[in-house]
């Protein structure tokens, strides 16, 4: 009997410490095109949640996007969504959900999202105009006192897929442009931002161009990267 208390207690206090860290919202839905990446960057950030003390949910189902289930999460991230993927009443509990004073983190093709909702378009930064093919390039990391651009380098050279913008939000702090002589197919000349964060509405927003490839979710410096995103968009 002792023994069966014991173990009860343990597992109570497992729980408790596992509702005790902050939560965080993965949501990937797509209406347009659909990245390959997906599910490898949802399982990536759930474990890199485990080692950096916060618990991941990941969803494709917008119906979740209501005042009673976001209030549970610190920030939500858009990995790759693509299109119109929020109803109005979604739209509406998401956008009360920043204004209380919540996160927002995207990725990649977040920028290729909701381009009727001006709401949405100032919380991310920027809209998806165009790319090149995927090769190496030059990134210029301006802002070092981030925490997903402290452990970077001054010129970090990786390979993926070099989004252009149009509509940017001129409000937003810049963490890293692309340096447009190190490839081809750039429109955006000497200003090309690639990753930038603000608040805004009452609550943090972070966006990096970045993560295209499957490979981008294996890369430490790349990791590192969206941690530090996310711990900004907790408040942490």
């Amino acid at each position: 009997m002792l023994r069966l208390s014991v173990l009860m207690l343990l597992t109570m206090a497992n729980v408790m410490c596992s509702d005790a860290q902050p939560r965080v919202l993965v949501f990937s839905k797509t209406t347009g095109f659909r990245h390959d990446n997906i599910e490898k960057g949802a399982e990536t950030i759930k474990q890199l949640g485990a080692t950096h003390g916060f618990t991941v949910d990941h969803t494709e189902d917008a119906s979740l996007f209501t005042d009673e289930n976001l209030k549970q999460y610190r920030a939500v991230v858009f990995l790759s969504t693509t299109g119109t993927i929020l109803d109005d009443q979604q739209k509406a509990a998401f956008m009360r959900y920043i204004q209380a004073g919540n996160g927002f983190v995207g990725i990649h093709a977040a920028s290729d999202t909701e381009y009727e909702w001006p709401w949405y378009g100032k919380l991310v930064g920027g809209y998806f105009l165009s790319h090149p093919q995927v090769q190496h390039a030059d990134i210029h990391v301006v802002d070092k006192s981030h925490p997903a651009t402290k452990h970077l380098p001054d010129v970090w050279n990786r390979k993926d897929e070099w989004y252009d913008f149009k509509d940017l939000n001129d409000e937003v702090t810049l963490l890293m442009r692309l340096d447009e002589t190190s490839y081809q197919g750039g429109k955006m000349g000497d200003y090309h931002p690639m990753s930038w964060y603000h608040e805004y509405d009452g609550g943090r927003a972070f966006y990096t161009a970045l993560g295209h490839t499957k490979e981008s979710f294996d890369e430490p410096a790349f990791q590192q990267h969206i941690v530090g995103a996310i711990h900004y968009a907790m408040g942490n």
